[in-house]
């Protein structure tokens, strides 16, 4: 199956950012199934130019379930509503990453692999080439797998797109000094500025450290998103999609909000309408 290419992403404009930016073809589909040969490290500046992005294509629906069966609706609910789904953790273990990848690919979705490699380069650079094989459009690398991990993903990446994982959002203030020695503000503007000397594209950060982040050539991808409607749950450094949009986030991955709305909201498909509203008036 084939996918034509997407608009252009226009991920910052004179409104609420100091330039008007984008990556150009950041998720033309790679074919699928395919093979990709290496291109070698690209600044992320070589990917900029400027176009539209509909406010429903900021949305990253998080496929957190564990089965193919409750998968699959999700999928075919949210296609025409929303810009890419991640595949994580857990549904990549429990169904393997092949069926989890098909599963997205063939309802016409795109797929972001969030694997966060955090290996040796070469065993980074082999799960790079495995995740683009199977059709990933975004793949996720921790970045404390270091310069060189980062530097193998994207030399091994192809048409897909090396995305940088930095502070989790589930981690505070005082637990990320006991992990890297440093606040979440700082490592993430730490990880970052590797990240876009490697050349990665695009790097995950939460809302709240998105406008830290404006000064480097890199997409913005933010979780930690919680609609007023919705309940916070395990997440700790959150925002509002329109106050996260409005403070530099490019695209949002939401999960729960999305996938298991409150009654009051409707089903997942009103969800994901909701919060594309949400986004389009944070951009007016």
């Amino acid at each position: 199956m084939h996918f034509s290419t997407l608009p252009l992403f226009h991920f910052a404009t004179a409104t609420h950012h100091s330039l008007t930016l984008s990556l150009s073809n950041f998720l033309t589909p790679a074919p699928y199934p395919s093979h990709f040969p290496s291109r070698g490290v690209n600044c992320g500046r070589s990917f900029i130019r400027e176009a539209p992005m509909e406010p429903k294509d900021r949305i990253i629906v998080a496929l957190d379930v564990s089965t193919l069966e409750a998968a699959r609706p999700l999928i075919d609910a949210l296609a025409p509503h929303v810009g890419l789904f991640k595949v994580g953790l857990e549904l990549l273990t429990a169904v393997g990453a092949p069926a989890a990848v098909a599963a997205v690919r063939e309802r016409g979705g795109r797929v972001m692999f969030d694997g966060k490699f955090c290996d040796i380069p070469n065993t980074v650079a082999g799960a790079t080439k495995a995740a683009v094989a199977l059709g990933a459009d975004l793949l996720t690398v921790h970045a404390s797998a270091g310069a060189e991990s980062i530097r193998a993903a994207v030399r091994e990446a192809g048409a897909a797109k090396v995305v940088g994982v930095t502070v989790l959002t589930s981690i505070g203030e005082s637990e990320c000094f006991e992990i890297f020695g440093d606040s979440p503000e700082g490592k993430v503007i730490d990880f970052a500025g590797t990240l876009a000397k490697c050349g990665a594209p695009a790097v995950v950060c939460s809302p709240r450290e998105a406008s830290l982040l404006r000064h480097l050539p890199l997409l913005r991808i933010t979780p930690g998103i919680r609609p007023a409607w919705a309940e916070t749950g395990d997440q700790k450094r959150v925002l509002s999609p329109g106050d996260a949009v409005r403070g530099g986030a490019d695209m949002l991955v939401i999960g729960r909000p999305i996938t298991k709305p409150p009654a009051a909201v409707g089903t997942p498909a009103d969800a994901a309408r909701r919060i594309a509203d949400e986004i389009a008036e944070a951009l007016a």
